[in-house]
């Protein structure tokens, strides 16, 4: 149907155009997105449950960002027996989200070409906390408690840097294994455990923390990343993927309390177990990691030094076969 009513108003313009009238009528069809295409939806998989660490693209959703760009996003959460990577390597969703060491790991070992097409983090929220208040640099051989969901890089580099000789206690993110001391350590993220451990009473001096942001290893984390071959085959998607996400984050930069209530939505709707003044903080500090340090604006952007940063410690540490370049991680 969509081809027959095609043909007809190019045969139309034929007889009633010039020919170099017809030609940039027809050069202009040809860049028009195919529904970018109607009916084609654009799925994306977030890196975990429904929360505030997500909201700007429940914003564009929600206020009809995506509609305006032409695009039908549907938002996936990932579960225990189907993440990011396997939904993404086998076609269940267009885009993914991983943090910047994930996509190296995918790329450099895995071998599945990704490319960034949209950047939220601008700063590393990893920070190990000391269950004792001690300086954690000096818990060598300490029971560290990471998360079962991923590699910890950071950890991992730090561990082998500063042969921390870390006896590893993976747990799944809940935070009574180190409020009931079985662990000395913990990996947390500033945006959920740290508030979830203010929420319990526990005292966290400065000097029981090591943020390692500001210890040389600020790496951005969650971007959102497709398939290299889906990347060129889909431009236009794309790139109103990222204009329309971007708008989506500023608008929630600019309207936190209208953002909660969106992002509270899709809490309710996941039975995520949790609640507002949870993500009220939480928003806000995920809208603070993505100012970036030096400029202090959101930048939406892949740093090339972290990058390169980012690709020399996973090197110099075993975890990484190869150089991912910033070119190759931008599709260029």
């Amino acid at each position: 149907m969509k081809k027959a009513v095609l043909c007809k108003f190019l045969d139309f313009k034929r007889k009633k155009t010039s020919g170099l009238k017809f030609m940039l009528i027809l050069i202009w069809l040809m860049l028009v997105p195919s529904q970018m295409e109607a009916g084609e939806p654009f799925v994306f998989t977030t890196v975990w449950t429904a929360q505030a660490e997500f909201a700007g693209y429940y914003v564009a959703k929600e206020k009809g960002f995506y509609t305006e760009a032409g695009l039908d996003v549907k938002i996936q959460h990932p579960s225990l027996t189907s993440s990011v990577y396997h939904r993404l390597e086998t076609d269940e969703c267009n885009a993914g989200m991983f943090a910047l060491m994930s996509a190296l790991d995918i790329i450099g070992n895995k071998g599945t070409p990704l490319v960034n097409i949209f950047q939220t983090s601008m700063n590393s929220s990893y920070v190990i906390v000391s269950r004792w208040g001690k300086n954690p640099l000096t818990q060598k051989g300490t029971r560290m408690a990471v998360y079962n969901s991923e590699p910890n890089y950071l950890t991992s580099i730090l561990n082998i840097r500063e042969k921390m000789n870390y006896d590893w206690i993976h747990f799944a993110g809940n935070i009574n294994v180190f409020l009931s001391g079985a662990v000395d350590a913990m990996v947390i993220v500033t945006y959920n455990e740290y508030y979830q451990l203010l929420q319990a009473g526990f005292k966290m001096p400065e000097e029981g923390l090591y943020r390692f942001c500001d210890h040389g290893y600020n790496i951005q984390e969650n971007g959102v990343y497709v398939k290299r071959d889906y990347y060129e085959s889909h431009p236009q998607q794309v790139k109103a993927f990222a204009a329309a996400s971007r708008k989506g984050w500023e608008w929630a930069a600019e309207h936190p309390e209208e953002a909660l209530d969106i992002v509270m939505k899709y809490v309710k709707a996941n039975n995520t177990p949790t609640n507002r003044v949870m993500q009220k903080l939480q928003l806000q500090e995920i809208l603070r990691l993505q100012q970036d340090k030096e400029s202090g604006k959101r930048e939406f952007r892949v740093r090339p030094d972290m990058v390169k940063k980012a690709s020399r410690l996973m090197m110099e540490c075993g975890m990484l076969k190869r150089e991912v370049t910033y070119n190759e991680l931008m599709g260029k």
